[in-house]
């Protein structure tokens, strides 16, 4: 009997485990990719610490997706032990960091960990189709450009599609492909930045101070999430993991009210009464500038922003400045360029899939990845679910 056809259009990490795990030996399969090599996303990622999943339990890690069915029972069927198991049958050791995130164990590169994929892409032999570049629909073929831009159409018995979403161009992921999905009828929803910097409106004098300086230790508030962590203060806001863990709250006021409140705790662990005992202890012949920063250990970028966030009489009133440095108001106008941002939003509409990732009015079409509209925090949370969707759809093939 004669293999069906499977085109597999993208060369990330949902088609890298797919590919991997697919049985080659009912499916003939080719991956076409626009660019010169698989996993670039993947490479990217890894130059900022490359965690592969998170530790916590998948019951509780689960709480941190905003996804659908599909997605949930994918991280079910293969959940974060089930992957550290996979790669270490491939050769990849990891570790648990401080943080519970999941690392491979040092010296190992992420260009290691993309070759141990590539190896099992060539055991299970599977074609690659690099520089060739998907340009839609033509009836229900194919179409794709190579990089003499020749015209190649295709005519698979199955297409799964694992295109990503728009943050990170250069890696490819562009998310120039909504249209095509758009005139076959498909929802759609426009992209928008996830996990990424926001942008505030500083004092010209605070950005020229503090611009590149850490606050360290602090906790984030918006609506119903809650962060501790480290932001950095750049000249057109705050970013780091405390910041991007509030993506969805942040985004959820953007849309209803054009700007977005949160509130910055510079003392998480000291409640207000301390506060304002450390601030009525004897301060000798210090100012009171001196005495707040001695008693209070405020970093310079902790005290510049007390001080500019609140007026001269708040600032000589122990009782309101207790509150204050608990919950410093933060006015976000919005985020950072999506290029900046590590995932995004958007994409096709959960509704548009079945249980199994396939498009509903599309037979023998699947959807894999970054690019569905579901979103994760940092620390693995990313990472782990498109390998979860790559290999569930796998299985089910």
């Amino acid at each position: 009997m004669a293999k069906k056809s499977v085109a597999i259009i993208g060369g990330g990490s949902a088609a890298l485990m797919l590919a991997s795990e697919i049985d080659t030996s009912k499916y003939s399969v080719t991956i076409y990719e626009r660019n010169q090599g698989l996993g670039r996303k993947f490479l990217v990622a890894g130059k900022g610490g490359f965690n592969l999943t998170h530790s916590t339990p998948m019951e509780e890690m689960k709480t941190k997706y905003i996804a659908s069915t599909p997605i949930n029972n994918a991280l079910d069927s293969f959940d974060n032990e089930q992957f550290i198991d996979w790669l270490k049958t491939e050769g990849i050791e990891t570790f648990i960091g401080s943080s519970k995130r999941i690392f491979p164990v040092k010296p190992i590169k992420p260009i290691q960990v993309l070759q141990a994929f590539e190896n099992k892409l060539i055991a299970n032999k599977v074609a690659i189709e690099y520089a060739t570049t998907w340009q839609g629909f033509e009836g229900d073929s194919l179409k794709f450009t190579n990089k003499d831009e020749e015209e190649i159409i295709v005519n698979p018995d199955i297409a799964i599609f694992a295109l990503g979403g728009a943050s990170w161009q250069i890696t490819g992921s562009l998310g120039d492909w909504l249209s095509h999905f758009e005139e076959k009828g498909v929802k759609t929803i426009k992209f928008s930045p996830s996990n990424c910097g926001v942008l505030i409106k500083w004092k010209e004098k605070f950005v020229k101070t503090n611009e590149g300086q850490p606050l360290k230790g602090i906790s984030v508030n918006c609506g119903d999430l809650s962060k501790k962590g480290d932001l950095i203060i750049t000249k057109q806001g705050l970013e780091g993991s405390a910041m991007y863990a509030l993506s969805s709250e942040i985004r959820k006021e953007l849309d209803e009210h054009g700007d977005a409140e949160v509130y910055i705790d510079l003392k998480p662990t000291t409640n207000i009464e301390s506060i304002i005992r450390k601030m009525n202890s004897s301060r000798k012949k210090n100012s009171w500038s001196e005495h707040l920063i001695w008693q209070l250990k405020l970093s310079k970028p902790m005290f510049d922003l007390i001080k500019r966030t609140c007026d001269k009489e708040e600032f000589l009133n122990p009782e309101f400045l207790a509150k204050h440095i608990k919950k410093i108001p933060i006015r976000v106008r919005g985020f950072d360029d999506m290029d900046k941002a590590i995932s995004t939003v958007g994409g096709i509409d959960l509704e548009e899939i079945n249980e199994n990732f396939q498009l509903k009015n599309m037979p023998n079409t699947y959807l894999i990845g970054e690019m569905l509209d579901w979103d994760a925090p940092t620390g693995g949370y990313l990472l782990q679910a498109c390998m979860s969707m790559g290999h569930y759809l796998a299985k089910q093939l």
